[in-house]
């Protein structure tokens, strides 16, 4: 990959940052080639898992001629494979992902996202994991299947990079979607503001979960969004129906969209917590190659 194309989403120090780190798989999963994360399949490798009983047509030289020796029994030696990971990045792309907040550094959530989406999809491919690629909306707008090989970091940046936001989002029945692309296990990357039922979302996460990924949540939210600075009368348009503005004085709604902040907030991390899901909060001021840090330090304790 031409290095100009990879040094426009990711700067030097973001490499530094990353470089070092490993996503390791917290559940059991499928892969085709030898990598670092525990398979589901038993086979051939250095790590031994347990013993079981000999039965006819098992392989003599599985047999644990020492454990035979004490106990005078056959026994077979099982061993877990590791192989790689199968993910996929999936980047929002609806119209609220367009705001863009004063203390932003002029990035939108969606440019934010698009920087997290290269910094992780970086990771674990230098790590030999295969990477996928989903943008949405209302639906899925584009897929790209997960590979391993280095060049296919280009197709995903540059996907990243064509990507815009525009119309609604419904979160809920595009993660039901996912079920027909993520039919190994594997891990869901979900990049969004997650605007939306927060019932809706946590139904369909459930679902994912069932289908044996491991789901992780990147929450990408502007300052404004969040602590609402807001104080002169101001014009607020809907970035997601175009049609949609009012001009309202902001000290008088406040204190309720806080409050509706929190519950939402509240509701989404429980829904979360219940399935067992990763939820980070993030905001756009923040560094995204730190948040990728200080994620895997605390996945790694975990």
């Amino acid at each position: 990959m031409p290095a100009n194309l990879l040094f426009r989403w990711l700067k030097p120090q973001d490499f530094a940052r990353v470089s070092q780190l490993q996503w390791i798989a917290r559940d059991v999963v499928e892969g085709l080639s030898g990598g670092m994360h525990r398979s589901r399949h038993i086979g051939a490798s250095v790590d031994f898992k347990e013993h079981r009983p000999y039965v006819h047509g098992d392989e003599i030289r599985s047999i644990d001629w020492k454990l035979f020796g004490k106990t005078d029994r056959l026994y077979i030696r099982q061993y877990e494979d590791e192989t790689n990971l199968r993910a996929t990045i999936v980047v929002d792309q609806s119209g609220s992902m367009r705001y863009t907040g004063t203390r932003s550094d002029g990035l939108s959530k969606h440019e934010y996202s698009v920087r997290l989406a290269a910094c992780l999809a970086y990771l674990l491919i230098s790590q030999q994991d295969s990477v996928g690629l989903v943008t949405c909306d209302t639906k899925i707008r584009t897929n790209v299947p997960a590979r391993a090989r280095p060049n296919h970091l280009r197709l995903l940046i540059e996907t990243l990079a064509n990507s815009q936001c525009n119309g609604e989002t419904d979160l809920g029945t595009v993660l039901q979607e996912l079920l027909s692309i993520c039919r190994r296990r594997g891990h869901v990357i979900l990049i969004s503001d997650c605007f939306g039922d927060p019932n809706s979302i946590e139904r369909s996460l459930a679902m994912l979960r069932a289908n044996y990924q491991e789901v992780v949540v990147f929450q990408v939210m502007d300052d404004d969004e969040v602590d609402f600075p807001f104080s002169n009368r101001t014009m607020f348009r809907s970035l997601e129906k175009t049609e949609d503005q009012l001009l309202i004085d902001p000290s008088s709604l406040r204190q309720r969209y806080l409050e509706n902040v929190k519950s939402f907030q509240t509701a989404l991390r429980e829904g979360c917590s219940r399935n067992r899901i990763d939820l980070i909060p993030v905001r756009t001021s923040e560094s995204f190659s730190s948040v990728v840090a200080n994620y895997l330090v605390q996945r790694g304790r975990a």
